[in-house]
């Protein structure tokens, strides 16, 4: 079409992955016979997944006699007593509970929105991103509680499981209506007078 200048193929490849449209050309076939390439601006795969081993392996660390509730009570419970001063006497009880449950939401959302980063390929759709995201932090909920068990101070509870999955799965779907916005936002059209 005149005025309008050739885009290279992979530069319109690299657009439409940011999309989430599938690749063509050379992308495509290393999808098709999963070999991983990298394009100038992409991510490598130590750099998509240094982040998830280090979140993972700092999710671990606080499973240990560190942070159990009695360590973290030690310095939670004064603070939130001088705060909560004027409550009854089992407010600092429970809120010292609240934020360690919310801290179990708070690490898996992190690190479901690390897996899924690491995960977003051009060839995948965001479902199975999805999906595979929440499997992997399910089954490190899992093992996390059950390495809770061998702690002396610590008890591996399947609630607490549940709610890393719960927390989990909150981020995936966050980041999956953020998405929707942005696609609804790209397709709108200004309107012509």
């Amino acid at each position: 079409l005149p005025g309008r200048r050739a885009v290279p193929l992979r530069a319109r490849d690299r657009a439409r992955a940011r999309r989430g449209v599938r690749a063509e050309g050379s992308e495509a076939l290393s999808a098709a016979t999963g070999a991983e390439t990298t394009s100038p601006g992409t991510p490598g795969a130590i750099s998509r997944w240094l982040p998830v081993v280090a979140w993972a392996s700092l999710i671990s660390f606080f499973s240990t006699d560190v942070f159990s509730g009695d360590h973290t009570g030690g310095f939670l419970l004064p603070f939130l007593r001088a705060v909560l001063g004027w409550a009854p006497g089992w407010a600092p009880d429970l809120a010292h509970a609240a934020i360690r449950k919310l801290a179990h939401v708070t690490e898996y959302a992190v690190l479901a929105l690390l897996v899924a980063r690491a995960l977003d390929r051009p060839w995948r759709t965001r479902d199975a991103i999805a999906a595979i995201a929440l499997a992997v932090c399910a089954v490190h909920a899992s093992l996390d509680e059950w390495h809770q068990t061998f702690v002396p101070s610590r008890v591996g509870c399947v609630a607490d499981a549940f709610l890393d999955t719960f927390g989990a799965a909150l981020a995936l779907a966050l980041l999956a209506f953020v998405r929707s916005g942005d696609a609804v936002l790209r397709t709108r059209r200004p309107a012509t007078v």
